[in-house]
């Protein structure tokens, strides 16, 4: 069985972040779930891939640059991971072991120089630690990681795929 076109796989790559970005939104503003440092972390990670699935699929690079594409799929995927695993590592802490909470990340924006705000975007706070939705059984970014774990096999997939004659 042949893989589709390498453009294909980039365009739904793009509809699949544009639904897990849908899916953020609604959370947020339906359930009013009020995004932690990591969670905005990981939904600039998503935008990222999307934006480059989606860049990929206007361009049209042809077989080398669809490789590129693939491994800077991947290297992005593999930062999302990162993020989603710490979170995961953040919520199986007991309450006296996470970190401390911090004002919203709005206040942090406003009032932290920006290697500050790096810091605490990618490492977290005690508000990460917080488990605010679930879906059977999993939090959030429970169900991220898989989603980052598939992103990184498919740009690798794309990224070792031999030229279609």
């Amino acid at each position: 069985m042949a893989l589709p076109t390498s453009r294909l796989l980039f365009f739904l790559a793009a509809l699949v972040c544009a639904g897990l970005m849908g899916f953020a939104l609604l959370l947020q503003h339906w359930q009013a779930i009020a995004p932690c440092p990591l969670c905005l972390s990981q939904r600039l990670v998503v935008i990222a891939i999307g934006s480059m699935a989606l860049l990929a699929t206007v361009h049209n690079p042809g077989y080398r640059g669809y490789r590129v594409y693939g491994g800077l799929v991947s290297l992005l995927s593999l930062a999302g991971l990162a993020l989603a695993g710490r979170q995961l590592w953040l919520q199986q802490l007991s309450p006296e072991q996470a970190p401390a909470c911090v004002p919203g990340v709005e206040y942090l924006i406003d009032s932290l120089p920006l290697q500050e705000l790096a810091q605490i975007m990618l490492t977290g706070t005690g508000d990460c630690a917080a488990v605010q939705w679930m879906l059977g059984g999993l939090s959030i970014p429970a169900w991220t990681l898989p989603c980052f774990i598939g992103f990184i096999v498919w740009g690798l997939v794309e990224l070792c795929r031999r030229k279609m004659s």
